[in-house]
């Protein structure tokens, strides 16, 4: 874990706060306008004018307050290199964002080697905001000022666990696709809420259970920081902590191991089927 002076964290997250600020005022005058300029990344998804706007002026922002960070973001190269980076994802959730759902957020972290220490999650169509740091506990709220602690849950069985997911799709060709099928029937409720909003209801204990395969850091970075400082436990698929892996499981801490062993990758081809045969 990284030494971190208090003080400094403090300024960072206040600066994270100030980022948030400027991403909600460029997202939400974009939110539902009718000349919203749309297109597709080689990997099919959709980028807006908004997306590209947001993390540019973040950038702008970050190269005057920390101008020795580097900055890791969904749509711009990377710049800068060292131990602090600055990771932003200036819209997530662009497909609601496109059709005007208002269920999309920009995240924010800063990560000091590799280990997230700032992260705030912004989604203004919602009005609401989390945010956390290292040992700081995490909130939610209008502002530093306006804020109130969460914390996950204490649910310790996947029979009484509310589940959230993103979609299908990746579960499919993941190799654990029939483990998350069954734990889907096991949980006591599943909703597909996605992207971050499944992460802020577990750190705030309204659901329990957070799942998906296919993730980048941009996606996990400020999430991952909220989970944990919420006292929950975020890992990748392979049950390491953080968010630098390809997929996210997150829980309340209580139902983490059960997840990981429920969803380890059965994928082995000399595995046996469901008839007891070898494939």
């Amino acid at each position: 874990m990284p030494a971190v002076p208090t003080a400094k964290l403090t300024d960072d997250l206040r600066l994270a706060h100030l980022l948030a600020d400027d991403a909600d005022s460029i997202t939400m005058s974009r939110f539902k306008a009718l000349d919203l300029h749309v297109t597709s990344k080689p990997d099919l998804t959709p980028v807006t004018d908004a997306d590209t706007s947001v993390e540019e002026a973040l950038r702008r922002t970050l190269g005057r307050a920390r101008p020795r960070d580097a900055v890791h973001g969904e749509e711009l190269d990377d710049t800068g290199w060292g131990p602090r980076r600055w990771v932003i994802d200036p819209i997530d959730g662009t497909k609601n964002y496109v059709r005007g759902v208002p269920v999309w957020a920009t995240l924010i972290s800063l990560m000091i080697e590799d280990q997230p220490v700032v992260g705030v999650v912004s989604a203004p169509a919602l009005g609401r905001r989390w945010w956390a740091s290292l040992d700081g506990g995490a909130y939610m709220g209008k502002s530093l000022m306006s804020a109130s602690p969460i914390h996950v849950s204490d649910v310790a069985k996947i029979s009484d666990a509310s589940l959230s997911y993103s979609s299908l799709d990746g579960w499919i060709t993941s190799g654990i696709g029939q483990g998350f099928v069954d734990l889907l029937r096991d949980c006591w409720r599943t909703r597909a809420f996605g992207d971050f909003w499944s992460y802020m209801l577990l750190a705030e204990g309204a659901v329990d259970l957070a799942c998906e395969p296919e993730l980048e850091l941009h996606d996990m970075a400020a999430c991952s920081i909220v989970v944990t400082e919420a006292g929950g436990r975020f890992t990748d698929l392979d049950g390491k902590p953080g968010p630098n892996g390809t997929g996210a499981y997150a829980s309340n801490g209580r139902l983490h191991d059960e997840l990981l062993s429920r969803l380890a990758s059965s994928d082995d081809p000399d595995a046996p089927d469901e008839t007891g045969t070898e494939s």
